[in-house]
């Protein structure tokens, strides 16, 4: 499994209601266990998130700017599924500077052409 060059859109989240005409999408890059990649969309104008995978964990600190203004980081922790389809889905617990509360994300690999 290598998350490098795929492609994941936010398919629900505790933390927000999520639009899925217009979800927030993950572009991840992956080498020698360091994940790095950036996101936007729904709430998220532009954001960024560095960290490492050990087999089906992947750790990240993110960091994003907020379309209603302002700005959000934090730290998740995700488990990689592969569904019966083939496609990858991240099940995510994520919480944000400031806050302990933990949220929960679930995002879907998008195929590629």
């Amino acid at each position: 499994m290598n998350l490098n060059g795929r492609k994941f859109v936010m398919m629900s989240s505790t933390a927000s209601a999520v639009n899925l005409e217009s979800p927030t999408e993950f572009l991840y890059e992956e080498a020698d266990g360091v994940v790095w990649g950036s996101y936007t969309g729904d709430t998220v104008t532009h954001g960024r998130f560095v960290g490492t995978r050990d087999g089906d964990q992947v750790s990240i600190a993110y960091a994003h700017a907020l379309k209603a203004g302002g700005k959000a980081g934090g730290r998740s922790s995700s488990r990689v599924e592969t569904g019966d389809d083939g496609l990858l889905r991240l099940v995510e617990e994520f919480s944000f500077d400031g806050d302990d509360t933990v949220h929960v994300s679930v995002c879907t690999e998008v195929p590629q052409p």
